[in-house]
């Protein structure tokens, strides 16, 4: 059992000073996709990088601006372009003057479909791209007293970044980790393989606390995310297993495996047994007839 954590204080549209670098301020968005809402962290003090913007929020910017009064925001990261993360960058820059750096665009294909599996995500359509600056993996970015070290993460989006915050040993993770739930990755854009690799990446950087942009913090990251990535293969198992009973369709497999799951998630639940399923196409031990989608015919090879 992965040992999730979903009790923390927080109030919308207050700073709450999280750790000696780093202040959060939480959006009035709650939903069964984003829990509580979207995150929005602030590094350092007096000069200062703001990470995950958030959507298109006037409450929040207010708060935002708050929170930064009498401070230079130097940068406006962003871990990655869905819409519950990354549109309101453009009216903070507005107000601050500050660069806006990502990754480049998504690296394949979306579609409303996949929006819509993403439960509200979505992505961001605000027309943030080109960032002002391209994000590179390993790249730093520094502070006065922080600095923040890029990891490519990509699974949940292709153009999925975390920040190392090294003086603390923490990672701002985004949504690749959250410590309150499993993180969705819906086709095409997002990628199992991809994200199994990515959290490969993350259990080796043996960090001493991660920082999500939805719940509370993971403070204990090693024993969490070993149970994280049984998790996912656990799945895996399972879906193999609907299959040599004779399943072939998604809907029967989400059936059979999510048993009393809230029918608002039923089709992320799909999309994460169909992004399975591709890795599973991928490593040549499933196929799929037409084609790898959601409609497909699936059987072992």
């Amino acid at each position: 059992m992965i040992p999730f954590v979903r009790e923390f204080d927080f109030e919308y549209g207050r700073v709450d000073r999280v750790s000696p670098r780093l202040r959060r301020v939480i959006c009035n968005n709650p939903g069964p996709f984003t829990f509580t809402g979207t995150a929005t962290f602030i590094v350092g003090d007096d000069e200062v990088a703001v990470i995950d913007p958030g959507p298109i929020d006037e409450a929040h910017l207010t708060a935002l601006m708050e929170a930064l009064k009498d401070e230079r925001v130097t940068h406006i990261l962003l871990t990655h372009t869905h819409a519950d993360h990354s549109p309101l960058a453009k009216a903070l820059q507005q107000r601050t003057g500050a660069p806006i750096l990502a990754a480049p665009p998504p690296a394949r294909p979306t579609s409303a479909s996949a929006n819509e599996g993403n439960g509200g995500e979505g992505w961001d359509e605000t027309a943030v791209f080109p960032p002002d600056r391209v994000l590179s993996d390993g790249e730093t970015i520094n502070g006065p007293d922080w600095s923040l070290t890029v990891m490519a993460t990509p699974g949940h989006a292709s153009n999925h970044l975390a920040f190392v915050l090294p003086q603390e040993n923490a990672l701002l993770v985004g949504d690749h980790v959250m410590g309150w739930s499993t993180s969705v990755v819906v086709p095409p854009d997002g990628s199992m393989a991809d994200y199994m690799r990515s959290l490969d990446r993350v259990i080796a950087g043996d960090f001493s606390v991660l920082w999500p942009t939805h719940g509370p913090p993971v403070v204990h990251p090693a024993a969490f995310l070993e149970a994280y990535k049984a998790h996912r293969l656990d799945r895996e198992r399972q879906i193999l297993e609907r299959l040599a009973a004779g399943d072939t369709t998604i809907p029967q497999m989400v059936a059979a495996m999510y048993v009393g799951l809230d029918p608002r998630l039923v089709p992320a639940a799909g999309q994460s047994v169909l992004a399975h399923l591709i890795k599973l196409v991928e490593d040549g031990r499933v196929t799929a007839t037409p084609a790898p989608t959601v409609d497909a015919k699936w059987r072992l090879t």
